[in-house]
């Protein structure tokens, strides 16, 4: 028996080890960023099990609401709002929250007020699960929770204006996902980690250490029933994907429609993802706050690039909390062609 392997399988790195580990790097931590992780983590285990249980327990179906962007509330939507309204809160860490189910930021109760504020989509997709739909096939891995991180600004009384930072402001952001196994991806500001979470003993282990892009990619990610309506450089960009003029095989095309399980493959295997602006939606689509920033974020912290069809995504300041934006983001060579495109489109201009 070969015993060093497997004292190796057992000296297992889970989330909770690596956040205090990241911790041990900064002597002045008082622990108060690990204990918000903790119960993002613990949030995302709840909404986790409530997933794999959704048909059981009768939480599919509208919950008879809609949210800010005008789309149905689910029940399940619903659920993974106040769950982790509630986690973050109890946590004594936060301010301020943004979810994208409500209207208006929350405040959090001086007296459970702590120095961070966090933004985050709190279950989208949901509509994937459906009747005749089984919990594990691969449909319901398009629910995710993603967030990100800010610290306050010095006032001692949080604003608004404490959320409403640029990207590059960010202390952390990652995403989970959500289905036969849950998947768990997090930038704490240096470097990329994937965990899964082992349901035999409740924890997430983690099973993609160092995340890094790959420079350039075969894989382009877009609606291409949006087409009609794109603007010149996008329209030009995915015409090199699909007519390479170097001679290079063809890019292939893969659009789940759901962002991060894009994302997630892009980070992965490389290329590019791509929302762009066009005629129907001149601000894109995706919200800055708590989609572009988080992603952007950890595509930056993969060695990848992130960019509106402006500038850098995560130099983008927001002025709304719903606010939208186009993005382009993936491996960088991918990000820089398309930077070029814009840059000689706003030359003729």
């Amino acid at each position: 028996m070969d015993h060093a392997a497997e004292a190796h399988m057992t000296d297992l790195m889970t989330i909770t080890r690596f956040v205090l580990n990241e911790q041990s790097k900064h002597p002045e931590s008082r622990g108060d960023f690990s204990i918000l992780l903790s119960h993002i983590v613990l949030g995302c285990k709840f909404v986790c099990a409530a997933v794999n249980k959704a048909g059981l327990a009768k939480l599919i179906g509208l919950a008879g609401e809609t949210n800010v962007q005008g789309e149905e509330q689910k029940k399940l939507d619903v659920l993974s709002n106040d769950v982790f309204v509630k986690a973050l809160v109890s946590s004594g860490r936060t301010s301020i929250l943004v979810s994208e189910e409500d209207e208006e930021a929350t405040f959090v109760d001086p007296a459970l007020r702590g120095r961070y504020c966090v933004v985050f989509d709190p279950l989208d997709g949901s509509s994937n699960i459906d009747c005749g739909v089984s919990i594990g096939t691969v449909r319901p891995l398009h629910l995710k929770h993603i967030f990100g991180i800010y610290m306050m600004k010095a006032n001692e009384e949080p604003h608004l204006e404490d959320v409403l930072q640029p990207g590059k402001n960010m202390l952390a952001a990652g995403y989970c996902m959500y289905g036969s196994s849950c998947t768990f991806v997090l930038s704490t500001g240096s470097g990329v980690n994937g965990f899964t979470l082992d349901p035999s003993l409740g924890e997430f282990i983690m099973t993609h250490p160092d995340i890094k892009i790959p420079k350039k990619g075969k894989i382009y990610s877009v609606n291409e029933g949006n087409a009609k309506n794109w603007d010149t450089p996008t329209a030009k960009y995915v015409e090199r994907c699909k007519y390479p003029q170097d001679g290079s095989s063809p890019k292939s095309l893969r659009y789940i429609g759901s962002m991060v399980a894009d994302v997630h493959r892009t980070l992965l295997y490389g290329g590019i993802f791509m929302y762009p602006a066009d005629k129907k939606s001149p601000s894109g689509k995706l919200r800055v706050l708590y989609e572009v920033f988080p992603m952007s974020f950890l595509m930056e912290q993969a060695g990848g690039q992130a960019f509106t069809g402006k500038e850098r995504a995560l130099d983008l300041v927001p002025k709304k909390i719903h606010e939208r934006s186009p993005i382009f983001l993936g491996s960088y060579d991918d990000v820089e062609e398309i930077k070029v495109l814009y840059a000689a489109e706003e030359k003729k201009a």
